[in-house]
């Protein structure tokens, strides 16, 4: 796949560009595509990298804090590990199913879609239902209420039946599972979002930024059960999700020029700073009196919920930095160090149920036993392997299961050529 990375890295040879200009004299006019796929089919591995630095992030940041607390990058600026997902999510989502649509048509890249979206939407009612159960027993076996009430299941108690329905819905949802019924939206609306694209594609972008700011200008939301919003409001995040599909489908390659530039690279690391310094007030109170008040009254607050601007911006400047010096071709994508990191990545789906999962049983564990800033490491560390493991049994498993069917469709093949002989 090419990649910003790729194309600012320098122009063809003099002879290479020679050849191309002749073909291009020669060749009749064409019609340009709206979306642009880049060629071969190789795998990008920095975008599993990052899902899977995210999936991490994010199961961190559901413990309660600790030493690794300190290493998410939610304490150093604006942004954080869901702003990453939910990128990479519409990128991944459109490069596939984008091209689904190109090549198979409307209709039969929607069926593949809404495919994806039961298979997510099975994911969060199995996963609602586990981990209900989780934190029941916990709460039922150690006589302790905190439980249910911390993480959101009260209302469950008191009203099952209501409860189930509202959860099935997509309204009622515990604590740390906000992120999947947000997904569950977004993938919902991308045939309809690959189909502006396909027609115009920046007009598609110009469309979702123009929901966006109706949805700060007016506060739309969704409700949610039983009763406020939505954590994630769909209409704003969905700017971040349709960014990550413009990206994919022939965008980042237009922005290749200005994000090669200098000033961008400077501009960057100027607003990273002065994101990491504000942070820095939030952690040291003590540092208040350094901040203009009419800068705090400009800033604040910076409404995760609706994906404040300057969120958007800090995720911006991040990634801008980030593709600028890593390259699609950096030895170490192929380290085994990143590999554990890359698995997960691979199976984004599973590990993120299942790090929520770890999450509650993690703070069960920190909740009952004093263990100290050790005892927070260890149940982090130990998470982060059990996630890693299980990416592992699951790459096994598909690879075993793409062998094997391999081997059939060849013996079937042998069989057929000996009876055709």
């Amino acid at each position: 796949m090419t990649s910003i990375a790729d194309r600012i890295s320098g122009p063809p040879l003099a002879a290479e560009a020679d050849a191309i200009a002749r073909d291009a004299a020669t060749a009749p006019a064409v019609p340009l595509p709206a979306i642009v796929f880049p060629v071969g089919a190789e795998r990008e591995l920095r975008l599993d990298l990052f899902r899977g630095l995210a999936l991490w992030l994010i199961f961190i940041d559901h413990l309660p804090p600790n030493l690794l607390t300190w290493f998410t990058i939610r304490n150093y600026g604006f942004s954080d590990a869901t702003e990453i997902f939910i990128f990479i999510s519409g990128y991944t989502a459109a490069f596939v199913y984008g091209r689904a649509m190109l090549e198979s048509g409307f209709v039969v890249a929607t069926a593949r879609i809404l495919r994806r979206v039961w298979q997510i939407y099975v994911a969060h009612v199995f996963l609602f239902t586990i981990f209900l159960a989780e934190i029941s027993y916990v709460a039922t076996r150690f006589e302790n209420p905190l439980y249910s009430e911390e993480m959101g299941i009260m209302d469950f108690l008191k009203q099952p039946d209501v409860t189930i329905v509202q959860a099935l819905l997509l309204r009622f949802r515990p604590v740390n599972m906000d992120v999947l019924p947000l997904y569950i939206v977004l993938m919902l609306f991308l045939p309809v979002i690959l189909w502006l694209m396909k027609w115009r594609a920046d007009i598609a972008l110009a469309l979702s930024v123009a929901l966006y700011a109706l949805t700060w200008q007016f506060d739309w939301y969704l409700s949610a059960y039983p009763n406020g919003f939505w954590a994630f409001n769909p209409l704003a995040w969905q700017l971040l999700f349709v960014f990550g599909a413009w990206c994919a489908l022939g965008g980042a390659t237009r922005m290749s020029r200005i994000l090669s530039s200098r000033v961008t690279l400077w501009l960057c690391f100027a607003y990273l700073f002065a994101a990491f310094c504000v942070t820095l007030t939030w952690h040291l109170p003590q540092l208040n009196y350094l901040m203009p008040k009419r800068i705090e009254q400009w800033m604040y607050p910076i409404n995760k919920t609706d994906l404040d601007v300057l969120r958007f911006a800090h995720f911006l400047a991040l990634a801008a930095v980030t593709v600028r010096f890593l390259p699609k071709d950096w030895p170490g994508l192929k380290s085994p160090w990143l590999r554990p990191l890359i698995l997960c990545g691979q199976h984004s789906l599973e590990i993120f149920c299942f790090g929520v999962f770890l999450a509650f049983a993690g703070h069960f564990v920190l909740a009952e036993i004093s263990g100290g800033a050790w005892l927070h490491l260890i149940i982090s560390l130990s998470g982060i392997f059990i996630m890693s493991a299980a990416a592992w049994l699951f790459s096994w498993y598909k690879h075993s299961a793409d062998k094997g069917a391999s081997r059939k469709k060849g013996a079937v093949g042998n069989a057929d050529m000996a009876g055709g002989g």
